[in-house]
């Protein structure tokens, strides 16, 4: 049974940095596309970034310049960092794994950007 478990949430003042982790399990980690998405305060869930199996990484306009998506195929994880956080990047951060139609997704981790 797939499991995504992420860390590294907490409170961050703005113009400061993150970084998530998410560690994978009952997966083949290294076919799965792996993205992170977020769902801020009475906001839909959207889309952060996205690395594919060949590690080619896309980014949300929102994000683009301030996040960096990268994989550990040998260790199973995905890291997201960003910088120079904004109050509007306030949200709860998930991992997703998503491979040939077939999605898992982690419990989310909540990231406070506080000004």
């Amino acid at each position: 049974q797939a499991q995504l478990v992420e860390s590294g949430g907490g409170l961050v003042q703005a113009g400061g940095s993150l970084r998530l982790s998410c560690e994978a399990s009952g997966i083949v980690f290294a076919f799965n596309t792996m993205s992170w998405y977020r769902q801020g305060p009475g906001k839909q869930r959207e889309l952060v970034a996205t690395i594919s199996t060949d590690g080619i990484a896309d980014y949300a306009d929102s994000v683009k310049g301030r996040a960096t998506i990268s994989r550990d195929n040998a260790k199973n994880t995905v890291e997201l960092r960003m910088n120079s956080l904004k109050p509007e990047d306030t949200a709860v951060y998930y991992c997703s794994a998503l491979r040939s139609g077939h999605s898992a997704w982690g419990q989310g981790t909540q990231v406070t950007v506080v000004s």
